[in-house]
């Protein structure tokens, strides 16, 4: 079943257009990415999806039922969540405060995230509970992130720059996390610019170049055309 479905949209701010007829769809279960280099539509194409910048032209579905023009908090009310560039958490909130105040079960999930459950996935969570959103690393913010979101108990989850700025480490240690979520079902969006790893990682992706999808594939098809990999992800 496809979860999501993006159907040539095209996306400006004010005067200036950024997106010119993109497309892509995420089937339930799968985890996909969105590649290119800076400044090429990735997270225009995230924030259409989100309700956060509206297309102008073309469609986006989710779960069959026609989304795009929506406001955010709607859109996000029916199961997406975003973990965005720079994180974006509370700091004047504590880790629980960022986690609690977005827990949700919508739609009933049968395994719920629940603030014990992030706790475990995240220990260090736990440990920090009581410490300002704004005084954790880089990397803490990053989980805390990650688990407000998962507080949503969201259907499709949406990370744009999953490890930008991370030490090797923490990074490792998101991989690994996503790891778990795809082996647990959970359908994913990642925009990230460690190519080996998505490759790993998931099923399908997409290259933007200036806006327009120019190459989408498995896994498979990228591991092994390293031509695309040189015109268009800069590697």
């Amino acid at each position: 079943m496809k979860l999501l479905e993006v159907d040539g949209i095209e996306t400006a701010y004010a005067t200036s257009q950024v997106l010119f007829g993109v497309s892509l769809s995420i089937e339930e279960g799968e985890v996909a990415t969105l590649l290119g280099r800076n400044g090429m539509g990735k997270t225009t194409t995230l924030r259409s999806i989100c309700g956060l910048t509206a297309p102008r032209r073309g469609s986006i579905r989710f779960a069959g039922e026609r989304i795009d023009g929506r406001p955010a908090d709607r859109i996000g009310r029916l199961g997406i969540a975003l973990v965005p560039e720079g994180r974006q958490i509370f700091p004047n909130l504590t880790v629980r405060e960022n986690l609690i105040a977005f827990a949700a079960n919508r739609h009933r999930a049968s395994e719920p995230w629940t603030l014990e459950r992030v706790y475990a996935f995240f220990p260090v969570l736990a440990e920090r509970a009581r410490n300002l959103g704004g005084r954790l690393s880089g990397g803490e913010q990053q989980m805390l992130a990650i688990g407000r979101a998962l507080m949503t108990n969201p259907r499709l989850l949406i990370l744009d720059e999953a490890s930008e700025g991370l030490a090797p480490l923490v990074r490792e240690e998101i991989w690994r996390c996503l790891d778990t979520l795809r082996a647990s079902g959970q359908t994913i969006l990642v925009i990230d610019k460690y190519v080996e790893r998505l490759i790993a990682l998931s099923d399908r992706h997409t290259i933007l170049e200036r806006g327009q999808v120019v190459w989408q594939g498995t896994s498979a098809e990228l591991g092994a055309d390293h031509g695309v990999w040189h015109r268009y992800l800069g590697i």
